[in-house]
């Protein structure tokens, strides 16, 4: 019997090995995403020269779609300017049949993936003005729990991000008062939404996430250059993202929906 030449050996193994990769690379899994934004004016993008083209949802589309991992990413902006965990309760029927509306049409491709991406807490927070305001920490860890219990009831697929909300100046009063007191209720928030992750991680493991926590503090220290300045009744103040702001902020969002992916 003769030998191999080992010419051909090393040429049949590289062949080999090429098969393996482009076989690896083609049965890839590949994910639609569907994602839902329920928040207030700072998910709308209301403070925005063009929220249709700069809102974070929007951004944070953009980035998605760029990624080779993803078919196709699909959103709804449920974003409304002034409004509460309050409004969104299914029994407030306000802004939930909304969110159930747009759930509903997104969720007509039982293949992609659904995600809630929750940032509530800026007008829970406040003195006075907004609905149900001012919203006590136990209170806002009830509210998200019911919002979330029924839409995961109605879409048992469907994952949950729960964003941190966002710091703000001290100084903040328009037709709402926030205040002082309002950042010091909003910053009692953040670790009733570590418990409410803690709490669905043992129900229901792989659920419900929080996002990233680093936004408040980023915000809070480069508020001058990524807040819109605002005039209120007590002077210049810093509550939404601007333009480039809202950029970092969907840099900060994706964080958590890459985790719940």
């Amino acid at each position: 019997m003769k030998n191999f030449p080992l010419a051909k050996l090393i040429q049949g193994l590289l062949m080999l090995v090429s098969v393996v990769l482009l076989t690896s690379f083609s049965s890839g899994k590949r994910t639609k995403l569907n994602i839902i934004f329920i928040g207030d004016s700072i998910t709308e993008g209301s403070a925005l020269p063009q929220p249709s083209l700069e809102a974070p949802s929007i951004v944070i589309k953009q980035i998605l779609t760029s990624k080779k991992q993803f078919t196709s990413v699909n959103i709804a902006n449920l974003g409304f300017s002034g409004h509460t965990s309050f409004d969104f309760l299914p029994t407030t029927n306000k802004d939930f049949p909304k969110v159930m509306e747009a759930a509903n049409a997104l969720n007509k491709d039982t293949s992609a993936t659904l995600i809630f991406s929750i940032m509530l807490g800026t007008n829970d927070s406040a003195i006075s003005g907004p609905s149900g305001s001012p919203i006590s920490p136990e209170q806002y860890d009830q509210n998200l729990s019911k919002i979330i219990d029924v839409l995961s009831t109605q879409f048992p697929k469907a994952k949950f991000v729960i964003q941190y909300p966002l710091w703000y100046s001290t100084n903040t009063q328009n037709n709402a008062s926030y205040l002082e007191e309002g950042l010091n209720r909003l910053k009692n928030y953040l670790p009733k939404i570590d418990n409410l992750v803690k709490k669905y991680n043992q129900l229901s493991p792989k659920r419900v996430f929080a996002g990233d926590k680093s936004g408040f503090n980023f915000f809070e220290k480069n508020h001058i250059t990524l807040y819109k300045p605002e005039q209120g009744k007590k002077g210049t103040f810093y509550l939404h993202p601007n333009a480039d702001g809202s950029k970092e902020l969907a840099k900060i969002w994706i964080k958590g929906i890459l985790k719940a992916i």
